[in-house]
């Protein structure tokens, strides 16, 4: 029978990457719910404010119901007033069409009486008749002043498919516009100012009612600069056409989900592109055309010139009217009348704003998180130039989408490949230096136990692996041994010995650690370290003397423990002592061993001095001996800190220049007045000594015997001390005296 094939695990790399997908699923996901409009349209701002303005090929002035005019003519004007205006503009301005961005609404009441109301509406109806090409406003959304009467636009996407159930638009239905018809319900051209989601960047292009279908204000004038009625309008699914009887296409106008036209900015409000003029200026170069004055005939005639088979827009713009809206160009929100203006001028001029489909935006928005991401991700010698490549190609595509914009009104998406980029790059990064922090986790836990912390942490740092080679360093190296080692491993059973060596390294390890020190190996009971190597470290002479005596200290707490615990440890335990060799001076520390395995130690003479040191302080009776190297060092940093006291002036084996050499007394807060004073009178028999007086220094060693402290058969562990060596070299000089030009060198004839 045949085994049941095992399902291979994903891999949780791949796992990972199939995570950080669903940031950029996540922004398409908002781009698709229109979710990032806000920051999509800022993103475009920009990008108008970039290309800057450009002029469109229309005369079109706008005609502004500003502060002026509201002072000149009390508001609410009686309608004869548009009647006056249209008048003006059609008879001495010779204009083309009007369009007016008010709904004369008969909702809208003025206050003055019904009689003057209704003569005042019937002389702008006859002036809306006499000239036709007259685009009056219709909405659904109720403008200021006006009864807040509930209109459903009838947006197709919506569902709103049949006409014959669909809202009509607030009309200008007073009595004056005459009767409606089926192709027209009054006297004036109706022209829908609603806008998309009520901001001055899109609009609906036609809504379909029982009595007609209705089309924006811009369109229908945009038509009658053509010389063109709703006839020549084809509908498409995804654009409408303009179309002359012949069939020439006039313009082909791409829309947004089917029923919304997006308009291109052209300037800003306050430009010269944007000529404007106040109703109050008609009503002042009126009177001036009747001047007897030909001077100010002549002005007014200028005036009036300007508007020559113009387009003309008739708008309130006085912020009391609060028909305001931000532009791309305008942050400080401006008359929405310009956004009317600019619709026109898209129609006319063609140049519409031209976008991808949505499933390009999507690609587009996975392709660059992708690329970027994994750019950002590569690691080693390639990975800076990888993160510069992966910063460059985000500026190019943003560089991209203003150059095509600047070029070909093409709007790229922005939002969503960006936020998807940057968003996902974060958390890839993120992501990264959690695990890089977890491996150096694991790096330290492998190789924090056999190599010092500061090694492991350089090996990290430097992102580059360990290679053969050293250099040369100031440094201090250490080295301690426990006496007569091999007494303990005779008595101790091995797991019993394994146990007190791990708790005895243990405690030396972590001091030289504090200090700044690094290990570099265990050789049985001894421990080599280094302070400075790995670190530099000004002080590191007085750092390893600091690190000595509390080693000592250490160990003499360790004592008390051992003895405590009499029933596991028989008594040498108890006895334990540990010498101590220090010297410092230019030593060559790296990476050395063969290619295969290698170690980070130490090497050169001031090496093997240190190690002399430490088996040298065996002959001496003391339990930390230095050079005078370190001794200079460390007053240079320590000060008075450490007690030092002179020993002799020796050559060590294997060497043939003579070394001065000290022992550590301890620390000064814990040196005792007895200790200083063995050590005043130890000093006075070295100076005796040197001087060949062998009884006055076995004098002055005999008082200081009396006061080492460590004494042997009282201190554990203790067979010797200093005073009670020089007592002994005294007597071997008085009877083999060195000659008249001795200079206190001793020979040592062991290691």
């Amino acid at each position: 029978m045949a085994q049941p094939q095992k399902k291979k695990k994903i891999p949780l790399s791949w796992l990972r990457r199939l995570l950080l997908l669903t940031i950029p699923t996540f922004w398409c996901i908002l781009s698709y719910t229109d979710n990032l409009g806000f920051i999509e349209n800022k993103m475009l701002d920009f990008r108008f404010r970039s290309r800057g303005e450009i002029p469109a090929a229309i005369k079109l002035i706008y005609v502004d119901i500003d502060n002026d005019a509201i002072q000149a003519y009390k508001w609410p004007w009686n309608h004869s007033r548009f009647a006056q205006v249209l008048d003006a503009l059609f008879e001495q301005g010779k204009i083309k069409a009007v369009g007016f961005d008010i709904v004369f609404s008969d909702y809208s009441k003025a206050d003055f009486g019904l009689k003057e109301q209704n003569e005042g509406r019937l002389q702008f109806g006859k002036a809306v008749r006499k000239y036709q090409n007259v685009v009056l406003a219709a909405n659904y959304v109720p403008g200021p002043g006006m009864m807040q009467t509930t209109r459903e636009f009838p947006w197709i996407f919506d569902g709103f498919t049949d006409p014959n159930r669909n809202d009509t638009p607030e009309l200008p239905a007073f009595p004056i516009m005459g009767p409606p018809t089926s192709s027209r319900p009054g006297w004036g051209i109706p022209g829908l100012i609603d806008t998309y989601q009520g901001e001055a960047r899109s609009a609906p292009i036609f809504a379909d009612t029982p009595i007609d279908s209705f089309y924006p204000l811009s369109l229908r004038l945009a038509l009658i600069h053509w010389g063109l009625t709703t006839e020549a309008l084809v509908r498409h699914p995804n654009y409408l056409e303009v179309k002359r009887p012949t069939g020439e296409i006039v313009t082909k106008i791409p829309l947004i989900r089917g029923q919304i036209v997006e308009g291109t900015w052209f300037s800003k409000w306050k430009s010269k592109m944007n000529p404007r003029c106040s109703v109050a200026d008609l009503g002042e170069n009126l009177q001036l055309l009747e001047s007897p004055d030909p001077k100010k005939r002549e002005i007014g005639k200028e005036f009036f010139a300007q508007f020559n088979d113009a387009i003309v827009l008739v708008g309130p713009v006085d912020p009391l009217l609060q028909d305001l809206a931000k532009t791309p160009f305008d942050d400080v929100p401006v008359p929405q009348v310009g956004f009317h203006g600019n619709l026109i001028k898209t129609f006319v001029t063609g140049i519409y704003l031209r976008r991808i489909p949505n499933w390009a935006s999507y690609a587009i928005t996975f392709v660059l998180t992708i690329t970027v991401v994994l750019l950002s991700l590569t690691e080693g010698s390639r990975g800076l130039r990888y993160k510069v490549l992966a910063s460059l190609i985000l500026v190019f595509y943003i560089v991209i989408c203003f150059v095509f914009f600047t070029a070909f009104h093409f709007v790229l998406p922005m939002s969503a490949p960006l936020l998807s980029t940057i968003g996902t790059s974060l958390a890839a990064i993120a992501w990264q230096l959690f695990e890089e922090q977890k491996a150096k986790g694991r790096i330290k836990g492998m190789f924090g136990t056999y190599v010092s912390p500061q090694l492991v942490e350089s090996m990290i740092a430097s992102g580059e692996s360990p290679q053969l080679g050293g250099h040369e360093a100031e440094i201090t190296p250490y080295f301690s041994d426990i006496q007569s080692f091999s007494t303990f491993s005779e008595k101790l059973q091995p797991a019993q010995l394994v146990e007190l060596m791990n708790e005895y390294l243990t405690a030396c390890t972590d001091i030289i650690l504090a200090q700044g020190g690094a290990l570099d190996k265990y050789i049985g009971d001894a421990v080599v370290a280094m302070f400075g190597g790995l670190v530099p470290l000004q002080d590191h002479a007085y750092r390893a003397c600091v690190a000595s005596q509390l080693v000592h200290l250490k160990l003499g707490e360790l004592r008390e423990k051992w003895r405590a615990e009499a029933d596991k440890w028989p008594e040498i335990v108890g006895r334990m002592q540990s010498r101590i060799g220090l010297n410092s001076g230019l030593t060559t520390v790296g990476n050395m061993g063969s290619h295969a395995r290698f170690n980070y130690t130490m090497m050169g003479d001031n090496v093997n001095l240190a190690a002399r040191m430490e088996s040298g302080a065996k002959a001496y009776g003391v339990y930390t001996m230095v050079s005078e190297a370190t001794k200079l060092a460390c007053e240079q940093h320590g000060g008075d800190h450490v007690v030092f006291r002179y020993l002799d002036r020796i050559v060590v084996k294997g060497r043939t220049i003579p070394v001065p050499i000290y022992e550590i007394v301890g620390l000064k807060e814990h040196v005792t007045a007895q200790t200083r004073e063995c050590v005043e009178y130890f000093a006075k028999g070295i100076e005796r000594y040197l001087a060949q007086d062998w009884d006055g220094a076995e004098a002055f060693f005999r008082q200081s015997a009396e006061l080492e402290p460590n004494q042997p058969g009282k201190t554990p562990g203790v067979e010797n001390n200093p005073s009670l060596t020089l007592l002994a070299r005294c007597t071997y000089m008085r009877s083999h005296p060195p000659g008249s030009g001795w200079d206190g060198v001793y020979v040592m004839k062991e290691k």
